[in-house]
């Protein structure tokens, strides 16, 4: 079997049917069909490449290929978005009357589709504290049919119990699903724990340029053709350009997430030498109180941390993180993550709106809380930023 650096680079080239080395892009939203019995076959078959683009196509067919290779799974589906992923990943499983079981830290914008988008739907919903095992298995029902968790959490970055979850779920018949986002397949491999389902934000460190927005939901070969049915009619293809940068980026991973595994654990060890910050929050840190578990399941720590900015109150501490913000060169504040370039943003400006909701739910993370993305430029000069941004 081809090692994960090898896999990267040939998986799915069965789909490059012509004689270039790179796989072209292959713009077009329909295909010719040699005979009507051809034709009727790739207009019935699961993700056929040569019918018409909502169905498939031969880009898509080679990233989603690869994608599931580097999850263990049988198959996998690739969508425009990340948020089509997750979106048809769960519609996949639920319909109204069912319960699905999630964890109060998730990614804003699945908060605000569980929390609010599958209420209206009547799908029930118990969200849990992801760091209390004993809360998961309390929060099952008779109609619990998803059990959605995402590890580490954006922004806090807490650790959810994957060997617990996947023995949960089989358990008790209910589907295991995570978002393995901030993780990557390099740092995580949910399948090794009996995980049913993975969804990616592939814009993330899947495309790692931020020059893409994609999506990839992973799993057995049955559940993957139910989400497919569910995104023929949903409609969030993903494009061949933004496939074929997919494919690109992923020849790259391995490199990519190791260089900034340890650019993040030697700015996160620098950063917590510093007396101007309160707390800093990685995975990859012995004083981390979830690390054993995260060493325990993970092979690498990811480049996501967080810090807290010190301050006698909630305004100080929101001043003093935008003008730490406002100082950086090299780390850009901006959304997204998992590129080749450090980013920072401020989550309570952001996100404070969907993760306290409408029924005026405490945020779940400080006002002096800074997310960074570390990338892959020198350490010497990520370090000299910060050390220039917190000088008075």
């Amino acid at each position: 079997m081809a090692k994960l650096e090898t896999s990267l680079i040939h998986e799915g080239e069965h789909f490059n049917t012509t004689k270039s080395v790179v796989t072209p892009i292959f713009q077009t939203s329909t295909y010719l069909a040699d005979d009507i019995a051809s034709f009727a076959h790739a207009a019935t078959a699961t993700k056929s490449p040569e019918f018409y683009h909502r169905h498939g196509n031969p880009n898509n067919s080679q990233a989603a290929a690869l994608i599931a290779k580097l999850e263990q799974k049988e198959d996998a589906l690739v969508l425009a978005t990340g948020m089509a992923a997750i979106s048809t990943a769960v519609l996949a499983v639920v319909k109204s009357g069912d319960h699905i079981i999630t964890q109060k830290a998730h990614y804003a914008a699945s908060l605000t589709f569980i929390r609010d988008f599958l209420l209206q739907y009547g799908v029930e919903v118990t969200q849990v504290d992801q760091t209390d095992n004993d809360a998961f298995k309390a929060a099952i029902r008779p109609n619990t049919k998803l059990i959605f968790v995402e590890t580490p959490s954006n922004p806090n970055l807490d650790i959810t119990d994957l060997e617990y979850i996947g023995k949960l779920g089989k358990e008790h018949g209910i589907l295991t699903m995570i978002d393995n986002t901030f993780a990557s397949p390099i740092n995580q491999v949910p399948a090794d724990f009996g995980i049913d389902i993975i969804v990616h934000s592939a814009t993330k460190y899947l495309g790692g340029h931020s020059d893409l927005t994609a999506g990839a939901v992973c799993g057995s070969a049955a559940y993957i053709e139910q989400v497919w049915r569910r995104s023929l009619l949903l409609g969030a293809s993903l494009s061949p350009f933004d496939s074929w940068l997919l494919l690109r980026g992923l020849k790259t991973l391995a490199l990519r997430v190791r260089q900034i595994n340890e650019n993040a654990l030697a700015l996160a060890q620098w950063l917590e030498r510093q007396p101007t910050i309160k707390k800093v929050a990685y995975v990859g840190l012995e004083n981390h109180p979830q690390h054993a578990l995260a060493k325990k399941q993970m092979k690498g720590f990811t480049g996501m941390l967080a810090i807290e900015i010190d301050g006698k109150d909630d305004t100080e501490q929101f001043q003093r993180a935008q003008a730490i913000l406002s100082k950086l060169k090299f780390f850009h504040n901006a959304v997204s993550l998992g590129g080749i370039e450090s980013l920072i943003t401020h989550p309570a400006s952001i996100w404070g709106a969907h993760q306290a909701g409408k029924k005026g739910n405490q945020l779940s993370f400080s006002k002096g809380l800074l997310r960074i993305s570390v990338g892959i430029e020198h350490i010497d000069d990520l370090i000299g930023d910060f050390e220039e941004a917190l000088k008075n």
